[in-house]
């Protein structure tokens, strides 16, 4: 689950993370109390969405205007500029074409930097530690970084018996350049930073840039905390931060059902049981020369019930043409999901082409369901038949799409 940038450093700062001060406002006006709030006479007006490249980003009626991240000199300034945001959809790298709408912005004091680098946490899956990813290029994307530049990235794999030691303060300041001054506030950092990972059961927090300010403090100057989803029941607080208007609207109805669906660019409709099975179906027809519109795992117990829920989710998506159904049926049933099937293409009167592939538990029982519906089922005989059969599909009707 990802938060705001403001929600973030409002939980960072209670563990004893350094933040600038700052005030959320959800109109012009309240931007502008915002500002006369603050101290000092440079502001900085961000844009709040579930997105990274804010300031390098623009807004769909301006293409050629300023990016989601502003800087501004007068509590009116802040008005104007929070006025031309919100509403207003952004565009970066993240969002897609079609961008995110500001319904929020964070009005926060401006300062002075002498230095700005980077700074994560995040678990590491191939080492099963927690890991310090930190880079001198702050303000950059670290995917860039990496690609361009990888020698300029820093990992440091944390013992989860030890935790943080006074030897990974050091490497990272000797990797930063920073001086013995700053050793003591890059030991404060680090260690709160860690501290609120651990407690919160964070899978990312993300300081892009970390700056070291002429004063010589450290301050996370934006801050991106998402959390692991599994750990969300021991954290009921943390669930009022959930902002499903950032949130794609399939996704939210999936969660409601007990599915796994992440939206994808494709248009193959894909509903498959098994996160493994699901991600070799995914591979598969991008062999036969389609693309997946959605990953979505219907789990190994699915009912008819959440079978159904989720050939609707599917087909919710405007740019399905054509939708494969691969099951392997070890707990679950083939006959189930064929009922399954059967009942939705019923209830939502299937016009696209379907290609069916069972095989395990029951699967001449869910073979007949669907040979005795009377519907337009393309049995596939293997995987490989049923990404054939598919492509064919959709490339058969793209002409009419």
């Amino acid at each position: 689950m990802n938060i705001h940038e403001h929600q973030a450093k409002e939980l960072l700062k209670a563990y004893g993370v350094a933040v600038l001060d700052g005030y959320v406002a959800w109109s012009a006006e309240e931007a502008r109390s915002a500002a006369e709030r603050l101290t000092g006479h440079l502001y900085v007006v961000k844009a709040q969405i579930h997105a990274g490249g804010r300031g390098n980003g623009h807004f769909q009626d301006d293409p050629q205007g300023k990016g989601g991240v502003r800087l501004a000199h007068s509590p009116d300034e802040v008005a104007d500029t929070a006025a031309s945001m919100l509403g207003n959809a952004l565009i970066t790298k993240q969002t897609g074409p079609g961008g995110q709408i500001v319904r929020r912005v964070y009005v926060e004091a401006g300062c002075d930097i002498q230095r700005a680098f980077y700074l994560s946490l995040l678990v590491d899956r191939r080492s099963s530690r927690i890991v310090i990813i930190a880079s001198s290029e702050g303000g950059s994307e670290i995917e860039e970084i990496a690609e361009k530049q990888p020698g300029k990235i820093l990992h440091v794999e944390i013992d989860p018996a030890a935790g943080i030691s006074n030897f990974h303060i050091r490497k990272l300041g000797f990797w930063l350049g920073l001086g013995p001054a700053q050793q003591a506030p890059l030991a404060r950092f680090v260690n709160a930073i860690y501290t609120a990972f651990l407690a919160l059961d964070c899978s990312v927090i993300e300081i892009n840039p970390l700056v070291v300010t002429e004063t010589g403090e450290l301050v996370a100057l934006d801050a991106k905390v998402s959390f692991d989803e599994s750990a969300l029941y021991r954290h009921s607080a943390l669930l009022a931060l959930r902002d499903e208007a950032e949130e794609d609207p399939r996704e939210i109805e999936a969660a409601k059902h007990g599915l796994h669906y992440v939206a994808l660019d494709g248009s193959i409709g894909c509903m498959v049981n098994g996160a493994g099975l699901a991600m070799a179906t995914m591979d598969i027809i991008k062999l036969y020369g389609v693309e997946a519109a959605n990953f979505l795992d219907v789990g190994g117990g699915a009912t008819k019930e959440r079978v159904t829920a989720a050939f609707k989710i599917i087909l919710s998506d405007p740019s399905v043409k054509a939708i494969l159904v691969n099951i392997f049926g070890g707990i679950m049933r083939c006959d189930v999901i064929a009922e399954g099937v059967v009942a939705a293409a019923r209830e939502v009167s299937l016009h696209l082409p379907l290609v069916v592939r069972l095989e395990g538990t029951n699967v001449q029982l869910g073979k007949d369901i669907l040979l005795k519906s009377g519907l337009p089922i393309i049995a596939a005989r293997n995987l490989a038949d049923a990404a054939l059969k598919i492509a064919t599909a959709v490339k058969s009707v793209a002409p009419s799409a």
